[in-house]
C-alpha cells in the first residue's frame, strides 16, 4: 500500500475537482484522519500467507479508485456524530466487497483496462482474479462478525446478495436490444446503487439514527449510486480516455444496452434504431462512430444527463431532515459531483 500522504492526495484528486463548489481543503481536514484509519484497516486485513492473494489484492486496491463507498460510511457516521471506531472496519468491508465485484466484473466482461491500468485478470489471469475476489468476499464476512452487530450483518449480507443478482441480470441483458429503461435501472439499483445504499445506511445505524433518518440515508445512497452509474454510462459515449481511464465504446463492445442506447432506439427513426440494435446484438462490431452519431442526433446524452441530475437532486432532498453539519454539506456536494464529473 502507498504511504498515507500519497494515498490522501490520490483520494481527493479522485473525488473532487475545480469546477465544483467543493472545498478540497475543507473535506480533507474533515475526513483525512478517518480515511487514514480505514487505510490502516485495509492494509491489516489484506494480509494473507498466500503471496498471490496479497499481490492481486494490493494491485487492485491500489489502482487509483475513488474510495467513494468507504467515504460514505465515514460521512454518514459523522452526520450522526458517531464517536466509536467500528465505522473504520465497516468502511474497509465495503471497499473489500466493491473490490471483489471489480475483480469478478473484469473477468466476466473480459476487460483489459480499468482506470488506465491493466486489469488484474489481464496481468494475473482469470482464475487468480476470481479466486482472490472470493478471498476478499470471505474476508469481508469475517470482519462483519468482528463488529458483532446483527443489523450490520443483515445489511451487508443482503447487499452482497443483491449485487450478485444485479451481476446476473446484467449478464442476461447483454446483447439484448429489447431491454427497456425500467429493466436497465433495475440492474443499476441492484449492481451499483445497493452498495452505496448499504454504506450510508451503516453509518446511520452506528450513529443510532432514528428509523426515519436511517431510511433517508439509505435512500440518499441509492439515488447517489444511481446518479453515479448513469453518469458512467453517459461518459462511455462522451468521456476522455485520459480522464475516465477507459476507452469510449467499451460498454457497446460488450453489448451492454445502457440508457443512451435505449433512449436513442426509443426516440430515433427506424433506421437509427436499427443501427443501434445491430450494434448491441453484435457487440459493436459494426463500428462505434455510426452509433455515436445516432446518440448525438437523438439527444440521448442530454436525456441521460437529465436522469442523472434528477437522481442527484432526489438524493440531496432525502437528507433534508438531517441537522446541518460539515458532514451533511459534504454529502450534498457529493450528490452534485455525481453528475458534474467528467471521469
Amino acid at each position: 500500500m502507498p504511504n498515507l500522504t500519497r494515498w490522501q492526495g490520490r483520494f481527493y484528486h479522485g473525488i473532487f475537482f475545480a469546477g465544483t463548489s467543493v472545498s478540497i481543503e475543507r473535506i480533507r481536514s474533515l475526513i483525512a484522519q478517518d480515511m487514514g484509519a480505514v487505510d490502516t484497516v485495509i492494509r491489516e486485513k489484506l494480509h494473507s500467507e498466500v503471496a498471490l492473494i496479497r499481490q492481486v489484492s494490493e494491485y487492485i486496491i491500489n489502482s487509483g479508485g475513488k474510495r467513494l463507498r468507504p467515504s460514505l460510511v465515514i460521512l454518514s457516521a459523522g452526520a450522526f456524530r458517531y464517536a466509536g471506531k467500528y465505522h473504520y472496519n465497516l468502511a474497509a468491508i465495503v471497499e473489500f466487497i466493491h473490490t471483489a465485484t471489480l475483480l469478478h466484473d473484469d473477468v466476466v466482461d473480459a476487460s483489459e483496462l480499468r482506470r488506465s491500468k491493466a486489469t488484474a485478470n489481464a496481468l494475473f489471469g482469470n482464475a487468480a482474479s476470481v479466486l482472490v475476489g472470493d478471498f476478499l468476499y470471505s474476508r469481508a464476512f469475517q470482519m462483519m462478525v468482528e463488529v458483532d452487530n446483527m443489523r450490520v450483518m443483515r445489511v451487508l449480507a443482503d447487499a452482497t446478495n443483491t449485487i450478485a443478482e444485479g451481476e446476473v441480470l446484467q449478464l442476461l441483458n447483454c446483447r439484448d436490444p429489447d431491454v427497456d429503461e425500467e429493466n436497465y435501472l433495475r440492474v443499476i439499483r441492484y449492481k451499483t446503487a445497493k452498495l452505496f445504499e448499504a454504506a450510508t445506511r451503516l453509518g446511520a445505524i452506528l450513529g443510532n439514527a432514528t428509523l426515519a433518518e436511517e431510511e433517508a440515508m439509505a435512500a440518499y445512497g441509492m439515488h447517489l449510486g444511481t446518479a453515479f452509474q448513469l453518469t458512467d454510462d453517459m461518459l462511455d459515449y462522451s468521456g476522455d480516455y485520459h480522464e475516465t481511464g477507459k476507452n469510449l465504446g467499451d460498454d457497446l463492445a460488450e453489448g451492454k444496452p445502457t440508457l443512451p442506447l435505449i433512449y436513442a432506439m426509443r426516440t430515433g427513426s427506424s433506421a437509427q434504431a436499427g443501427i443501434i440494435r445491430r450494434a448491441i446484438e453484435q457487440g459493436g462490431e459494426g463500428g462505434f462512430q455510426p452509433v455515436l452519431e445516432v446518440i448525438q442526433q437523438t439527444g440521448a446524452l442530454d436525456y441521460a444527463r437529465q436522469r442523472a441530475q434528477a437522481e442527484s437532486e432526489t438524493a440531496s432532498a432525502t437528507i433534508s431532515l438531517l441537522p446541518d453539519s460539515d458532514y451533511k454539506e459534504s454529502l450534498l456536494q457529493l450528490s452534485t459531483f455525481a453528475v458534474a464529473r467528467n471521469y
